[in-house]
């Protein structure tokens, strides 16, 4: 199946749309578990613009804290595990959480703190959308490489959809992808491997005109999503965004497919429609546009 995204402005959010009660209009609650991005474009901050700018109602819990800017990662702060899981916890207990994502994670610790938290709290069945950050945009490690083994043993196998770049699914296949027809193959063998969704992104494929993402569900189906490149533009977040967006659709109801299909075009509409400032330390600086679904 191929998907092409959809340019035409969105509606506004609708009880009929988004399954919600008419009377109330209360969107689902959707938490974002990932670290903090002073610039806002990506980590947790991206996140919570996605989820409500898509309808849903954003929490959060900490795993660490990110000075950056886009391109830039100066330093980063992990979370102690304690005060991760008590949010995780604390969040579980006083909202009726409809999906979760994950993004950047920290250490080994961290991800040990959060397996287990999420296997103690997490309601059986919550839609989990992983997205296995290792690296920055920019090319600053975001993970380190003890945590990669927890990472891939303990918490992949847990997601219901994961979504790596090309450059962390050439970690978790072992091999480089450098074609579509490797972006289908990867994500047909990590998806029978891991028994979950797997969403391989084509981004970095830049000779294509579009940006191909697949994705093969866990009995093996497969679908294309497409959509137009936009040349020129240096943002960060955009993974983050992509998975904060799928975890929003899921917890409104959708199936893995559709919800992708929605994500990718809000994820490629906020890319095409970014901010630009010119500044005197850093030249030009880009941000991705989560409020242009308003």
């Amino acid at each position: 199946m191929r998907w092409v995204v959809d340019y035409s402005p969105y509606r506004s959010i609708s009880a009929k749309s988004t399954n919600l009660s008419p009377s109330t209009m209360t969107p689902p609650p959707i938490l974002s578990i990932a670290g903090s991005d002073s610039s806002c474009g990506a980590g947790v901050q991206a996140d919570l613009k996605a989820i409500t700018a898509l309808g849903g109602y954003a929490l959060n819990a900490l795993t660490s804290v990110v000075s950056e800017t886009p391109g830039n990662v100066s330093l980063v702060r992990n979370l102690d595990g304690d005060i991760i899981a008590d949010q995780i916890r604390i969040l579980f207990a006083g909202f009726p959480i409809a999906a979760a994502k994950s993004g950047m994670l920290g250490g080994r610790e961290q991800v040990q703190v959060v397996v287990s938290a999420w296997q103690k709290w997490a309601p059986k069945h919550t839609p989990l959308v992983v997205d296995p950050v290792m690296v920055a945009t920019g090319g600053g490690k975001l993970l380190e490489d003890e945590a990669v083994l927890s990472l891939i043993e303990d918490w992949l196998p847990l997601a219901t959809v994961i979504t790596p770049n090309m450059d962390e699914a050439a970690v978790l296949w072992g091999r480089e992808l450098s074609t579509k027809d490797d972006l289908e193959n990867c994500a047909v063998d990590l998806a029978k491997r891991f028994g979950t969704a797997m969403l391989v992104k084509g981004g970095h494929l830049t000779d294509l005109p579009n940006a191909p993402d697949v994705l093969c569900t866990r009995d093996g189906k497969l679908s294309w999503y497409d959509a137009p490149r936009t040349p020129g533009v240096k943002t960060h977040g955009t993974g983050c965004t992509y998975s904060a967006a799928i975890a929003t659709c899921l917890g409104q109801g959708m199936a893995v497919p559709a919800a992708v299909a929605r994500a990718k075009t809000y994820v490629s509409k906020a890319i095409s429609a970014h901010f630009v400032w010119e500044t005197v330390a850093s030249g030009t600086v880009h941000a991705l546009n989560h409020q242009q679904n308003n």
